[in-house]
């Protein structure tokens, strides 16, 4: 964990409206800081359940929905939130033998049950400003869609070569979904997001993915997941084990090149042999190894607008 970073979170804002995508450490404060409206809250997509990606899932609503909107700056009264189903089993031990097994009755929850179990968790807290704030019930305030990709999939299969299937549409987005192989975790899905004004491909934590770089053809931006492990000096098995579900950095250029995207945005960063603040221009210079287009190696609150010839 970066101390001089938050966890990762994504805010795309299209014509006013906000649609983020996971809602890792910190990034309600984040969302605040960035000068963003609660009212404005579209929608939310979550890659996978992974605690990193989802962390400030539960303060997102606990506290951006802590009063009425007569009362302020508040999310509305339903939100859309968008992610995994259950996973329906789980793999062996990475190193082999037994483990121990939390909540055994329910080991593998989707993120209907994550929303249902936390905000019990937090009954009181909501049932005490009901009656002192005349605040809102706030489990109502999640409306959750837990997707169902239109292919044969499982835990043993996590990533089936498949095409993207729409998950969302208004009058400002259209958003596809496509499942991506982030080791042995189930389901965990990349997003696009094609608007008026442009189209970003978010790709979760993934490892290198046909489906994803199909789905990303030609977006304006790609956000993507990347880490290094040159200099590190770690045991192999733990070596192998990060590179089975991430992307190192030397090679997300290519996925960007195969992708044909004008601009590669390096977000959720994991460097494991810097023994400080990762260096952003030696990150820059391996990104950009076999592709031509430009690269970001991105940092908190950054701000990327979008906007082709002709386009509003």
């Amino acid at each position: 964990m970066d101390a001089h970073r938050s966890g990762i979170s994504s805010a795309l804002v299209v014509d006013g409206a906000v649609y983020v995508v996971d809602l890792g450490r910190n990034a309600t404060t984040q969302y605040h800081v960035a000068g963003l409206d609660f009212g404005s809250l579209a929608s939310v997509f979550v890659t996978h359940l992974h605690a990193d990606h989802v962390a400030d899932y539960a303060n997102l609503f606990l506290l951006g929905g802590h009063q009425r909107p007569v009362q302020g700056d508040t999310l509305p009264d339903s939100t859309p939130v968008y992610g995994p189903g259950p996973a329906g089993g789980l793999p062996p031990a990475f190193r082999g033998g037994d483990v121990p097994t939390t909540s055994p009755e329910n080991p593998t929850p989707g993120l209907l049950s994550l929303t249902d179990s936390v905000m019990d968790g937090f009954a009181y807290h909501s049932n005490y400003f009901m009656r002192n704030s005349s605040i809102r019930e706030t489990r109502s305030l999640a409306d959750v869609h837990e997707l169902a990709p239109p292919v044969t999939s499982s835990f043993e299969d996590v990533a089936p070569d498949m095409g993207a299937f729409v998950v969302h549409e208004d009058d400002r987005v259209r958003v596809s979904a496509v499942l991506v192989p982030h080791g042995n975790a189930y389901p965990c899905y990349a997003y696009r997001f094609d608007t008026d004004h442009g189209s970003v491909t978010f790709s979760g934590d993934t490892a290198t993915s046909t489906n994803l770089e199909r789905m990303a053809r030609g977006s304006d931006v790609l956000v993507h997941e990347a880490i290094n492990v040159e200099g590190w000096n770690g045991p192999e098995s733990v070596r192998a084990h990060l590179v089975d579900g991430h992307v190192e950095v030397q090679e997300v250029g290519g996925v960007a090149q195969r992708s044909e995207v004008e601009h590669l945005v390096l977000s959720h960063l994991g460097d494991l042999a810097a023994e400080g603040d990762l260096d952003a221009q030696q990150w820059r210079r391996w990104a950009s190894r076999g592709y031509d287009g430009r690269v970001t190696v991105g940092a908190d609150l950054d701000v990327f607008t979008l906007g082709r010839p002709g386009r509003s």
